[in-house]
């Protein structure tokens, strides 16, 4: 398989940096290929406006879906745009490495969505859902919780609420929109108050997953 990781931690030591190596030596050592967008480390810039785009369609006025059907008409992206979409259309399954913040994604990651993610390549003209560019791609959401989340605050119920239901705008607005099959998210809470020795189970757990992606049953995003 080819595989993209997407990583949003702007510190490389972290434990979602732990998490980033680990699935690449272990997705390597498996025969996979694998390619890394570091959005801290590039930088990749978040802020979605003209800058995406090496065309104009419209001067007066900027309305970013015209512009980004115009530059697909034109190849006229941004060489980090064009770049990170090339990687997007290379990849079997596209894994995301996050802490969660604010009930969401780090907002370089969402900026990467922002940008990449154009009308008339990634969506459009029917080409959504089951219809979607993707389709036939895996996606998969892999995340840390803050120290003060342990897992029963994201159950039903719990004090933060559902994990599944804060990440649905992901799962059903941004991947299975695209085409994505979306895998069953991968949490690891709070690892910042666990000891060494939870730590490493909790990426010796991650690394016997990642080998079996392609067989794994998507989740069911609709049923929540």
């Amino acid at each position: 398989m080819n595989i993209l990781l997407v990583f949003a931690h702007p510190e490389p030591q972290s434990f979602n940096g732990a998490m980033l190596r680990t699935a690449i030596t272990t997705l390597e050592a498996a025969g996979h290929q694998v390619q890394v967008s570091d959005l801290y480390a590039q930088p990749f810039e978040p802020v979605s406006d003209r800058h995406n785009f090496t065309t104009v369609q419209d001067a007066a006025y900027f309305k970013q879906q015209r512009e980004e059907l115009y530059a697909t008409a034109h190849h006229g992206f941004a060489t980090d745009v064009e770049a990170e979409w090339q990687k997007l259309a290379w990849c079997d399954v596209l894994i995301w490495q996050f802490p969660l913040w604010w009930f969401g994604v780090p907002a370089v990651l969402k900026g990467w969505v922002d940008r990449v993610f154009a009308m008339g390549r990634a969506y459009g003209a029917g080409q959504i859902y089951e219809n979607g560019v993707f389709r036939g791609k895996r996606a998969l959401l892999s995340l840390t919780t803050g120290s003060g989340s342990p897992a029963e605050a994201y159950q039903p119920g719990g004090l933060q609420g559902d994990l599944l239901g804060i990440l649905r705008p992901i799962h059903r607005g941004m991947f299975q929109f695209t085409g994505f099959t979306v895998l069953a998210p991968h949490v690891v809470y709070g690892p910042a108050r666990q000891s060494d020795e939870q730590r490493a189970t909790e990426l010796a757990t991650w690394a016997a997953r990642l080998p079996g992606l392609a067989a794994e049953a998507p989740l069911e995003v609709g049923e929540y």
